[in-house]
Parts: structure tokens; C-alpha cells; sequence
């Protein structure tokens, strides 16, 4: 660990014995002397003579990859020599996937700062969440984003700075703060075991879990899944659906395309199936990430407007369908490129690829992983039983500050909590979550916060959450509702609960179904017996 001045991250790191064994790649980046994973990858790019190849590519802008790496520099500097950051102080990102949130992100980390990505959804609550918990020293958000952050911010009574900023290319506050500082020096050295990034996932209680990841961790995924399984070209354009502030996305559209030195397009608002399959034909989209539930709505699209450079489709988030699988391949011609990894282990650990493709298998374990099925007492199991998936790499799960780290990391084994089997080939097979998080079109959503939510609302008397099956989404949320004394369901009461959540939540999270019942089943004790509605769908 380099002299930080701010050592919040590092002192509220998982003591060692909690943390799980590290698998060390040929090429071991932990025990570098030095390491800062921003200048490692353009360093690559330009010892590739590949600085004037196209990086970040928007509807409206084009940066080269000389551009990009000017812009991270300048920002860079605003951030230490202006506003005084120091090394492993925290800075909030709030905004659509775009040019500016990128060169933003890889401004933060290039200057020895530890980038807190949010997504864009989240609303008051949720990031009054995350900055408690991270302690921000600076607010980099977009625009169109500022609301929610400042009601935030305001209700916490902060004063932290925040600069404000637009999608195309960098603009606004942040480009008016940077003017003048061209050409000025700009190397931040970090160590290996300096923190990069804080990546919050919500837990099963719906309190969010800050998953740290330090410069060795991100360019460790770097030589795993993208060398082995991905392989991407310097002339590939990569698109995708999931945020920045995934840790999927992260990876997928913006830090192993520089691994690959390739091109990364971002359209800068959401996309929908039909306008995502049309403007990969228009930009020559030849590598996507998406979740499962997207590539089937984009499946009859694709069928009759083909895309002819798509050649790599990256599914992951969810569990992929056999069916969904097969619809895919028959639209597109193209055969999925399965996967599952987790915010803990920064991305993907067990995936298909070429020649490692099995009917509803997820796939075989990725290069620099080990993975096994274990019991309850933390045995390997026999071949084609469920248990616990359990993984080892060069990346690893340390929660910030936080009790669930013992959850997940068990006899030096990152248990992920997920039910697999594993046949005599080595193949995967997914079998189901293990506690009570609901995955729906890939995004997490918590029984108890949904609940949590519901319960504020006056008519509502008890609630329960469980994730239903469907065929378009994976799951969706579904509520059982008791209402107070006096009061009767009605289509216009449910409308009003579901717009209640959405007040109070990220959309994706409202209920899609409310069910409202007389009594919920619960023990002699009154635990919610949770599994008995699950036995309902």
C-alpha cells in the first residue's frame, strides 16, 4: 500500500483470515511494485502503436485513444492540483453511460482515487445509502441526474463539492474547471493493493455491500475471461445495455475494450431492443453485452434486419434460458457467449466460448479460476449434485466494513450463492439463487427493500416479496399484500402501490404483480415462512 493520505478504504478492509485465496496469474500484478490499472492499459495500447485507433465513440464524438488518454490526464490534474483531492479519497459518479462518464471514471482512478460508480436509477434513498457508507469527497454528476443526488445530499445536510457535467464528450462545470491545464505533467503512482473502486450491490437485507477492488484486481479480470474466452480485436466495436456502474458493464464496455484496445460506442440513452439492434447495423457493432431478457426481445428484430458484423454476443446478469438461447441463435446466427460472475469477483469466472459450448450449461470454469459445487460443511460434491458454487482467482470478494464478508467468503473460498451442478465434463449448470434475491432482466432487486417500501404505504398492513417466474424477464417482483381493516383491493389501489415503490425506488425494482390475501403464512413463532409463497408461481 502506497503513503495515502485517506486510509478510510484500507482501514475498513476484511482483517486477512476473512478474505479468500488468491490464485495468481502468470503474470502476478499483486506483487508489482507499482501498479496504476488506467496508465497500464493505455500504456499497452501505445506500446502496441495503437494510440490514433478510435476508443470512445458517441452519436455527437469520436476521441482516438491519444484523445482520451489527454483528457484523463487534464482532469486528472483539475482533481489533485485544483480541488486538492488526495490519494484514496472517494468521488461519486452519477450518470448514463457516455464519453464524459468514462473519461470521468478513468480520471478518477489515473489520479489514485477511488471511483464510487452509481447507477443512474437510484433514487435519494439508495444514495443517501452508498455515500454514508462511502464518504465521498467529490460528486462528478450529469446533468440531467442532478436531482435525486442533491435531494441526497441536502437531506444528509453535505456541503461537498459536486461538479456537474453533459454526456457529450465533456462539457459544462467540468470542462469550464479543466480549461488551461493542457500539457501540465500528470503521473499518479499507485500500488497494486491501492484501492481502484468501490462496487455496491445490494444484499439480501437490501442494505447495499461495498465490494473493493484494488488496481491488481481490475487488470487480473483483464487476463482471465477477455484473454481466454472474449478475445477481442483492436478492430472490434463493442455496445452494450448494462450501466457503467456495473461492475459488467464496467468491464465489458469500457475496461476490456482497452485491454483489447478496441472501440466502445455509447448511444447516451437507454436503449430499447428494436433502436439497439438498428444502431449496431448502423455503427458496426461487432460485440455486445446484454442480459438475457434483452437478447430475446431483440430476437425477432435482429431476425429481419440483420446485423452482419455482429460476430461475439455476451450474455450475462442472469441465468440464459435454454430457449432463450436457442432464439437467439436462430435470429441471429450467432451462438451466445454465456457467463456468470459477480460484483464480488469483479466479472466473469465461469462462461462458454468457442468450443466450450454445452446444452444449459453455463459453461466451463475461465483460465486463472478454480471452481467446484460444495455441501453445507463445505465439501466438494459428487458430479451432477446441487450445492454452493465456490470459486478461487485473481480476484477475490472484501466487503467494506461489513459482516456478510464471512457469508461469502468461506474456507478461503468465494461462495457466490448460487446452486450449480457440476457433470464429469467440467461444465456448470445453474440451478437457482440461495437466499431471497430476486434477478429480474439482470438487475438485482431485494425481497425486504421492496417490502420495506410497500409497508410505508398507509393502507398496507403486512407485505411479502418473492421473485415469480416469466419468460421475457427471468423473474419478476411479485407482492402478497394484507390491507388495512376497511379497505379492499382494487386495480386503482395496485396502480397506487406500484407507483408508491417507484417513488421510493429504483423503477426496475416496483412489484409487477400485487397480490393482495387475507393472511401471509407464517411459523408459531411468526416467521415468514417466504418459501410457501414461492410454491405458489
Amino acid at each position: 500500500m502506497s503513503a495515502q493520505i485517506d486510509q478510510f478504504v484500507h482501514q475498513l478492509l476484511p482483517a486477512q483470515h476473512l478474505r479468500a485465496e488468491y490464485l495468481h496469474l502468470e503474470e502476478d500484478f499483486h506483487n508489482w511494485t507499482s501498479l496504476n490499472v488506467v496508465q497500464k492499459l493505455f500504456d499497452r495500447v501505445k506500446e502496441r502503436d495503437l494510440m490514433h485507433r478510435p476508443f470512445l465513440i458517441s452519436p455527437d464524438h469520436s476521441l482516438t485513444y491519444e484523445q482520451a488518454h489527454e483528457q484523463v490526464q487534464i482532469i486528472s490534474a483539475h482533481l489533485i492540483q485544483d480541488l486538492k483531492l488526495v490519494p484514496g479519497n472517494r468521488v461519486l459518479l452519477r450518470g448514463v453511460n457516455s464519453i464524459a462518464l468514462a473519461l470521468s471514471w478513468l480520471a478518477v482512478v489515473n489520479a489514485g482515487l477511488v471511483a464510487v460508480c452509481t447507477m443512474p436509477l437510484l433514487r435519494s434513498k439508495e444514495l443517501k445509502e452508498i455515500i454514508l457508507k462511502s464518504k465521498p469527497s467529490l460528486y462528478l454528476c450529469q446533468n440531467e441526474l442532478v436531482e435525486e443526488l442533491n435531494l441526497a445530499r441536502t437531506e444528509l445536510g453535505l456541503t461537498t463539492q459536486q461538479i456537474n457535467f453533459d454526456v457529450d464528450h465533456i462539457s459544462g462545470e467540468l470542462k469550464a474547471s479543466t480549461q488551461g491545464l493542457k500539457g501540465l505533467p500528470c503521473s499518479f503512482a499507485t500500488e497494486p493493493s491501492d484501492v481502484a473502486l468501490l462496487a455496491f450491490t445490494s444484499g439480501t437485507t437490501g442494505e447495499p455491500k461495498a465490494a473493493i477492488h484494488t488496481h491488481a484486481d481490475i487488470l487480473s479480470a483483464c487476463f482471465a475471461w477477455p484473454k481466454h474466452v472474449l478475445q477481442a480485436r483492436e478492430t472490434d466495436l463493442v455496445m452494450g445495455s448494462p450501466p457503467l456502474a456495473f461492475t459488467f458493464g464496467l468491464g465489458g464496455l469500457l475496461i476490456f475494450p482497452m485491454y483489447a484496445a478496441c472501440a466502445v460506442y455509447y448511444h447516451d440513452v437507454p436503449y430499447r431492443p428494436q433502436t439497439m439492434v438498428d444502431i449496431m447495423r448502423q455503427v458496426g457493432c461487432t460485440i455486445c453485452y446484454t442480459a438475457p431478457t434483452f437478447y430475446r426481445q431483440m430476437a425477432s428484430f435482429i431476425k429481419d434486419h440483420p446485423v452482419p458484423t455482429l460476430r461475439i454476443s455476451v450474455s450475462a446478469g442472469e441465468a440464459l434460458p435454454e430457449a432463450s438461447r436457442t432464439l437467439w441463435r436462430q435470429a441471429s446466427g450467432l451462438e451466445m457467449v454465456d457467463g456468470i460472475g459477480s460484483t464480488e469477483m469483479f466479472h466473469i469466472f465461469i462462461s462458454s466460448g468457442p468450443g466450450v459450448m454445452k446444452p444449459g450449461a453455463v459453461g466451463k470454469v475461465v483460465p486463472g479460476y478454480q471452481a467446484c459445487v460444495l455441501d453445507e460443511e463445505g465439501q466438494e460434491l459428487a458430479p451432477n449434485t446441487i450445492g454452493r458454487l465456490a470459486v478461487k482467482g485473481p480476484t477475490a470478494c472484501k466487503y467494506l466494513n461489513d459482516d456478510r464478508q464471512t457469508k461469502y467468503v468461506q474456507r478461503g473460498w468465494n461462495i457466490t450463492g448460487d446452486l450449480f451442478t457440476q457433470d464429469e465434463d467440467g461444465y456448470f449448470f445453474y440451478q437457482a439463487r440461495d437466499d431471497d434475491m430476486i434477478i429480474t432482466a439482470g438487475y438485482n432487486v431485494s425481497a425486504p427493500e421492496v417490502e420495506d417500501s410497500l409497508l410505508s404505504h398507509p393502507l398496507v398492513l403486512e407485505c411479502a416479496v418473492v421473485g415469480q417466474k416469466d419468460l421475457e424477464r427471468g423473474m419478476v417482483v411479485k407482492a402478497f399484500c394484507v390491507l388495512k381493516e376497511g379497505h379492499a383491493p382494487s386495480s386503482a389501489l395496485i396502480q397506487e402501490l406500484q407507483d408508491h415503490v417507484k417513488t421510493h425506488l429504483a423503477p426496475y425494482k416496483y412489484p409487477r404483480i400485487i397480490e393482495c390475501v387475507d393472511q401471509l403464512p407464517r411459523t408459531q413463532t411468526g416467521k415468514l415462512q417466504r418459501f410457501k409463497l414461492k410454491q405458489l408461481d
